[in-house]
């Protein structure tokens, strides 16, 4: 299996979990801080950590400063997340998804300058296309005519830029520290950010009573939730082994198409949880912008 199938499994994980994230926000987060959500995905590298360093126990070897480097690559992920939530509790998933192409730019800006990456003509045109055609959608959606949206905008572009950071720096360290070793620091990084905050009376109390609320829900739905996140996560990670860091970006965009294409499919079976237009020209635009993106993709990855 090649670096693409990775790059595209990434997004098609991350946009079932964009789905699952609204679903919990609305059910069960509506009137609890998004850093309570968060907690979950810090406490799960926390479970994962020593399942990696019985596979790998080399990853204790490595100095100081590249700790702590790869453990904030960890706290920078948490952050953006935190951004992302607060966009997604007052919007629709397939809102939020669109801004996420802020992230491909600040990405090849950050590669340029601190990696050295330079892309090829063809790469550039295939990134362009992914990116023209999630806008595409966008920009189709009848959604869109309620005006732009400025607080949603500046949010998505703070979870942008944080989570470029936090992915260069997980990029300069798995390429040459290894992929296991840079994983471990980086969960340990997220576990410090969640266990900072069950430090604080406000949160930890928020956080146990939703589990004795729910605790089955809780652990089923959001636990399954996390999984998928995180095998999207470790997909895309491993892409940036071998591509540049903002054409792996770029087809990280494509979860806009998967998070639409979901949403249609959710209307039509369970049209309870996902409300997306059907029509005509909606399916028309998002076909359209379909075929640009595969276009691109194709080009990025010659």
């Amino acid at each position: 299996m090649n670096w693409l199938a990775f790059a595209l499994c990434g997004p098609l994980l991350w946009a079932i979990s964009t789905h699952l994230d609204k679903y919990l926000v609305e059910r069960y987060f509506r009137n609890a801080d998004v850093v309570v959500l968060t907690l979950f995905t810090a406490l799960m590298g926390l479970i994962l950590m020593p399942i990696i360093a019985w596979f790998d126990p080399a990853v204790f070897q490595r100095d100081w400063t590249s700790i702590a480097l790869m453990a904030v690559s960890g706290i920078l992920y948490m952050g953006a997340i935190i951004f992302y939530l607060n966009a997604l509790q007052g919007h629709e998933a397939s809102v939020v998804a669109p801004f996420f192409q802020s992230s491909p730019l600040f990405g090849y800006t950050l590669a340029y300058f601190i990696l050295g990456e330079t892309l090829s003509g063809t790469q550039m045109l295939g990134g362009l296309l992914i990116i023209g055609g999630v806008l595409f959608v966008s920009v189709g959606s009848g959604k869109r005519r309620e005006g732009f949206r400025w607080q949603l905008a500046a949010l998505m572009l703070c979870c942008g830029f944080v989570m470029s950071l936090s992915t260069l720096i997980f990029k300069a360290f798995a390429v040459k520290d290894e992929f296991w070793a840079t994983t471990f620091w980086m969960f340990a990084g997220e576990a410090l950010f969640g266990l900072a905050f069950l430090c604080i009376s406000h949160y930890r109390r928020q956080f146990f009573q939703l589990f004795r609320s729910n605790p089955l829900a809780m652990v089923a739905i959001n636990g399954s939730n996390e999984l998928i996140n995180l095998g999207g996560g470790l997909s895309n990670r491993y892409a940036l082994l071998f591509a540049p860091l903002s054409v792996v970006q770029a087809i990280g965009s494509t979860t806009t198409l998967f998070v639409f294409a979901i949403g249609v499919a959710l209307t039509m079976v369970l049209p309870g949880w996902s409300k997306e237009d059907l029509s005509p020209r909606e399916l028309i635009v998002k076909g359209m912008a379909a075929l640009l993106v595969a276009a691109g993709v194709t080009l990025v990855s010659r």
